[in-house]
């Protein structure tokens, strides 16, 4: 049985364990034996961290001691899988750019607040997104730092009347992408503000698919 860690914890807006109770028995449906963790000091433990086939982050902002990163990023680099979403993985640890750059992006901006906009499928011949269509949220549209290096999926467009930021008018901003980090695979979508916007099915769904993908 592959092996699956979900890590809790952080901000406590981002609905951190809510969001992981969605994806659990989607997990368990495809195999997956899942263990939930609450504190970092799980990065610690090396042998069990270089068992794994996938880790799920779902912890926003906070900090991470060095060892704890060092642990995680160690893992992944050996060909651990990591998946997430939103702020619980593209918003965690502001100050530690090692841990951005293994993501392939950072938070910034969520203009307007809670608003409808649409996700554009841009890659419809990768198996995450395949036979996918474009789809809307009401929610948080990410307005993100991102690695050229990274194989976008879908993007999202800013129409610029959000909180008077009239400058990002017509800017496409990558939604949900893939990378490498070493052997491990990544992947990362930023919808997922809190749990019920997965009841998006598209939202859902695409997620599912990018932990199967990234998982070793």
């Amino acid at each position: 049985m592959k092996q699956a860690l979900m890590v809790v914890g952080g901000w406590e807006g981002h609905t951190p364990e809510k969001s992981a109770d969605v994806f659990t028995p989607l997990l368990e449906e495809a195999g997956y034996e899942v263990r939930r963790e609450r504190a970092l000091d799980i990065y610690l433990d090396s042998d069990y961290m270089n068992s794994l086939d996938l880790i799920v982050p779902i912890w926003t902002q906070d900090t991470i001691e060095r060892p704890q990163l060092e642990g995680l990023m160690n893992a992944v680099h050996s060909g651990v899988g990591m998946a997430g979403w939103h702020g619980c993985m593209g918003d965690s640890f502001r100050f530690e750019p090692p841990y951005q750059f293994m993501v392939g992006g950072q938070w910034v901006a969520h203009p307007g607040g809670i608003i409808e906009y649409e996700v554009n499928i841009t890659n419809h011949d990768d198996p995450i997104t395949e036979g996918m269509s474009d789809f809307k949220m009401h929610s948080e549209q990410y307005y993100m730092h991102v690695d050229p290096s990274n194989k976008v999926l879908a993007t999202t467009t800013f129409a610029g009347d959000q909180a008077g930021q009239y400058w990002i008018k017509d800017v496409e901003m990558p939604v949900y992408w893939k990378r490498m980090w070493g052997e491990g695979r990544i992947f990362y979508g930023s919808v997922g503000h809190v749990f019920g916007d997965f009841d998006v099915p598209e939202a859902r769904e695409i997620m599912r698919r990018g932990m199967l993908w990234a998982s070793r």
